[in-house]
């Protein structure tokens, strides 16, 4: 019996206002994992839009987060994951027995220009790629 390709990984990235992190992480695992990981982020106060400069650090190593929308999180959201990635909510994200998961400790690009934002997304990208690794290990495998 072979397994059930429809089942893949399911990972929610979450912060507070979805509007920065969460949304880069998003965007850097869904051009990493080709459509072989279920990609979600949301927010625990969305905010109205991406940060325009956060938009611009990602068009920058050539991923277009221009069309996506801060969500809020919802129970549903982190049931369904099977990995969630918090940064910087703190107690504000839901907590389910049996979901796996890690905190990542960022800087908050809210506010910041295009040159204090760089830094934050090549810290995500390099998370992102090492979680890459560990969900889709045959994937790494056939890469080497």
């Amino acid at each position: 019996m072979t397994a059930d390709p429809a089942k893949k990984p399911s990972v929610l990235f979450v912060c507070v206002h979805n509007a920065g992190r969460s949304q880069m992480a998003a965007g850097f695992l869904t051009s990493l994992a080709r459509g072989a990981i279920e990609v979600r982020s949301a927010g625990t106060q969305p905010s109205h839009e991406v940060s325009p400069s956060v938009v611009e650090a990602m068009a920058d190593v050539g991923i277009d987060i221009s069309g996506e929308v801060p969500k809020e999180l919802t129970t549903g959201a982190v049931q369904e994951a099977d990995v969630v990635i918090t940064m910087g909510c703190g107690d504000e994200c839901p907590v389910f027995p049996g979901k796996r998961y890690e905190d990542w400790e960022l800087a908050d690009p809210a506010g910041k220009g295009i040159e204090s934002v760089r830094p934050i997304r090549d810290d995500i990208r390099t998370r992102v790629e090492a979680l890459v690794t560990e969900l889709l290990p045959a994937r790494h495998a056939d890469a080497q």
